[in-house]
């Protein structure tokens, strides 16, 4: 079996000359630790869902990405996280939304999943089941960052909202995720994200939408998307990808080829995805100027790339 694994860290107007090269050397070296705790777990003959747990908890845990302890502030100077897991295998899924107190939202949604008879829960519903859990807790000291908070400053007093991947933001940080094939040949995908600063209380996006931003199913491909929530989730794009490939008999390249360059950008969103196939074949295309990514797979093929 040809086990394989892919992460994003966002995708954006992500421009070379906009990262030093000290900063630009700490995102790859962040994306290549994700990696290998994800690549340990199937090299060990785990199981994908838990290869990309490991590998977004480690992005989660990372200030650099929107996600875990990097989230965003929303418009009343709080966090709020969503998260989604699902295995290829039965189809389970679980996620949370606007959830905040928690350390590692895909945790928690991995609870939801294996733990649960329900797939989302959300904000008090999804704290509270989280304790019940036993999830581990961070204050919000935890989730300070200095520029985040000062981008929410700038834009606080207003109705506007940031999505990571703006053009008035030239430092981007975006949504998580990963996507798996292990060696019994069962997929999985993970997705987490901080939402969009100064975001409306309450505001969901597709990272915790099963095939809106998260999607996997053994017949096809797993998949986890970055980009302008609202657009992937009237396009159910996640889903949108497996779909082509099983009705429209599309391999991997091509129907990620054609969800991200032709139907998402038809109706004015930008972003990207990954995503594997049942073979081990990974895509990660974006119609950005950039994308913080990384994949290995069995077959000897690594990559670490941004732009």
């Amino acid at each position: 079996m040809n086990i394989g694994i892919a992460i994003h860290g966002g995708a954006g107007t992500i421009l070379k000359e906009d990262l030093t090269n000290d900063l630009e050397i700490k995102y790859k070296n962040s994306l290549k630790d994700a990696l290998l705790k994800g690549r340990e777990v199937l090299q060990k003959s785990g199981s994908a869902v838990e290869a990309v747990s490991c590998a977004v908890v480690e992005l989660e845990n990372n200030p650099l990405f929107n996600a875990g302890k990097g989230s965003v502030f929303n418009h009343i100077g709080k966090h709020e996280m969503d998260a989604s897991i699902m295995s290829g295998k039965n189809l389970n899924a679980g996620a949370v939304c606007c959830l905040d107190q928690f350390k590692n939202p895909i945790l928690v949604a991995k609870h939801v999943m294996e733990n649960s008879e329900h797939v989302i829960l959300t904000g008090n519903g999804a704290i509270q089941f989280a304790k019940e859990m036993k999830c581990e807790k961070a204050d919000e000291t935890y989730f300070f960052d200095q520029f985040r908070y000062d981008q929410w400053l700038s834009i606080k007093d207003s109705d506007q909202f940031q999505l990571d991947h703006s053009k008035t933001n030239p430092k981007k940080f975006g949504t998580v995720g990963a996507v798996a094939l292990d060696m019994e040949g069962n997929l999985a995908a993970a997705t987490s994200t901080g939402g969009m600063t100064n975001k409306k209380y309450g505001r969901i996006g597709d990272s915790s939408v099963i095939g809106a931003g998260n999607y996997a199913n053994n017949n096809t491909c797993a998949v986890s998307c970055t980009g302008s929530g609202e657009f992937f989730l009237r396009q159910v794009t996640a889903y949108d990808v497996s779909c082509l490939m099983e009705m429209g008999q599309l391999d991997l390249k091509t129907a990620t080829s054609k969800v991200i360059y032709d139907r998402i950008k038809k109706i004015g969103g930008d972003g990207g995805l990954i995503a594997i196939d049942n073979k081990g074949n990974i895509a990660m295309p974006f119609n950005t100027d950039g994308m913080y990514r990384a994949s290995w797979s069995k077959n000897g093929t690594s990559l670490v790339a941004i732009y």
